[in-house]
């Protein structure tokens, strides 16, 4: 089910994840959830033209520094859309989740996904529309090793 946020909400969320992120204009960027064709937009409205969403990418695995993933919310969702862009993420990658869901429990359940794919989370800030989770994909490539 796609979400779509009151057009100021939004740039905040995308201001707010580019804080984070630390997005330059010379990263790859992957946008993934409910939100894809706004976010997308909305970052090459910006000027970030190496964006690209994970169901059109002919970014080579693993080439993508940064990785947005917005719009969602079920749990299940968000679980889809990390595990969809994840391989395409480098080893040293960042990643910005909008969780916009009020049940209980479901930051705690997002954490516990972004860690079993590598990443820790950095950062957290809260924003109209919820809250935006910031983690850092950390020793990847010994995770990858070891499973």
């Amino acid at each position: 089910m796609t979400q779509s946020f009151s057009t100021a909400a939004h740039e905040q969320i995308i201001d707010t994840m580019i804080r984070l992120t630390r997005l330059s204009n010379s990263n790859r960027a992957i946008v993934a959830g409910g939100n894809v064709e706004e976010t997308f937009v909305a970052l090459h409205r910006r000027g970030f033209l190496r964006v690209t969403t994970a169901g059109i990418s002919r970014a080579p695995f693993g080439q993508c520094s940064v990785g947005f993933v917005a719009g969602q919310n079920s749990l299940q969702a968000l679980e889809t859309a990390i595990s969809e862009i994840s391989p395409l993420l480098s080893p040293t990658a960042t990643v910005a989740v909008l969780i916009d869901s009020r049940e209980s429990g479901f930051g705690l359940k997002i954490r516990e996904k972004l860690e079993r794919t590598g990443f820790r989370i950095e950062a957290g800030v809260r924003c109209q529309q919820g809250f935006v989770l910031c983690a850092q994909r950390q020793k990847f490539c010994e995770i990858a090793k070891a499973a």
